[in-house]
């Protein structure tokens, strides 16, 4: 079974922990599960930290995760810390 989570407003120290519960309760119960970023308005970094923990936790789970529809906050911080290559909207992380 696939998922799709839509995260809006801020990725930030304040919210990240209950994303994190989103993340993990999804990415358990679902074979693929893809995050739709487009209404984020602010990415800190606690929220890239939480999106590179869930894409190891994806790995470790032999589960799918996508990132899509980068907000143009996400796609700037991405940028100023060299990310793209890694959550970019190309990323797909597929569990061995």
């Amino acid at each position: 079974m696939s998922a799709r989570l839509e995260f809006e407003g801020e990725m930030t120290i304040y919210q990240v922990a209950e994303q994190k519960k989103l993340l993990q309760e999804a990415l358990r119960e679902n074979e693929a599960l893809e995050v739709d970023l487009s209404r984020v308005v602010e990415l800190d970094t606690a929220g890239v930290q939480l999106m590179l923990v869930a894409q190891r936790e994806a790995v470790a789970l032999g589960k799918s995760l996508k990132w899509g529809g980068h907000s143009h906050a996400v796609l700037g911080v991405l940028r100023r810390l060299s990310l793209e290559s890694e959550l970019g909207e190309t990323v797909a992380i597929v569990g061995a």
